[in-house]
C-alpha cells in the first residue's frame, strides 16, 4: 500500500513568483512519464536543447541519473517507487522556486505518485506528459536489455512486466512516439505551453 503524507513540504526560504516578473519565461515543471524506452530521456534532451536555444533556463531531472545517486537507497517495491517520486518532485519544486524550467523524465507508474507529484509542485505550474509507447514497441527498442532481463526473470519489479503502469487519462500532453517523431514530439509540447499561456 503507498503511503503519502497529508501536507506536501514546502520550502520557507523560497522566492515569491511576483519576485521574477522580469525574467523571460514562466517556471514550470514539465513531468515525462512512460514506460521504459518510450522516448522519455530522448525527448527530454531534445526539449531541453530547445529551449536553450530560445535562451531559457532549464534543468533535467533524468531518472536514471536519480537512481545513481540521489534515490541510490531505494530499491523498486511500491513504497520505494512512490519515495522516488516524492524526492524527485521535492527537488523539482526547489528548482521551479528558483525560477528555472524543469524537465522530470521518470517512468513514475503509478497514478497516484503522479497526483501526489502534481500537489508538491502545484497544478498552475505542473505540465503532465504522458510519453506514450505500446509495450512491443517499448520491448523491441529495449536499448538498455532490460526487457530481456525481466522477460527472463532476472530483473523483479519491472514496469510493464510483472509491475504495473496506470496510464495516465487526462495528461496535459499525449506524445503518440509510434507516430511522432522527436522534433514533433518537442514540437508538441512547445505549442501546448504557448497555447496555455506559459511563456517559454
Amino acid at each position: 500500500m503507498s503511503y503519502f503524507p497529508d501536507t506536501p513540504h514546502r520550502n520557507l526560504h523560497a522566492f515569491a513568483f511576483s519576485h521574477r516578473a522580469g525574467m523571460k519565461h514562466n517556471p514550470v515543471v514539465i513531468w515525462m512519464t512512460g514506460l521504459s524506452a518510450s522516448g522519455k530521456s530522448t525527448i527530454a534532451d531534445a526539449l531541453d536543447n530547445a529551449l536553450q536555444e530560445q535562451g531559457r533556463i532549464t534543468a533535467i531531472i533524468d531518472g536514471d541519473s536519480v537512481r545513481g545517486g540521489l534515490c541510490r537507497d531505494l530499491g523498486f517495491t511500491d513504497s520505494d517507487r512512490d519515495e522516488n517520486i516524492r524526492r524527485v518532485a521535492e527537488v523539482a519544486r526547489l528548482m521551479l522556486e528558483a525560477g528555472l524550467i524543469v524537465i522530470v523524465a521518470l517512468i513514475s507508474p503509478s497514478s497516484a505518485s503522479r497526483h501526489y507529484a502534481r500537489s508538491i509542485i502545484g497544478n498552475e505550474c505542473f505540465v503532465e506528459v504522458h510519453v506514450d509507447a505500446p509495450l512491443e514497441t517499448a520491448e523491441q527498442r529495449d536499448p538498455k536489455g532490460l526487457y530481456k532481463k525481466a522477460r527472463a526473470g532476472l530483473i523483479k519489479n519491472f514496469t510493464g512486466i510483472d509491475s504495473n503502469y496506470d496510464v495516465p487519462v487526462f495528461p496535459e500532453v499525449h506524445l503518440d512516439t509510434q507516430a511522432l517523431s522527436v522534433e514533433q514530439s518537442v514540437a508538441t509540447i512547445l505549442d501546448w505551453l504557448a497555447h496555455n499561456d506559459v511563456r517559454t
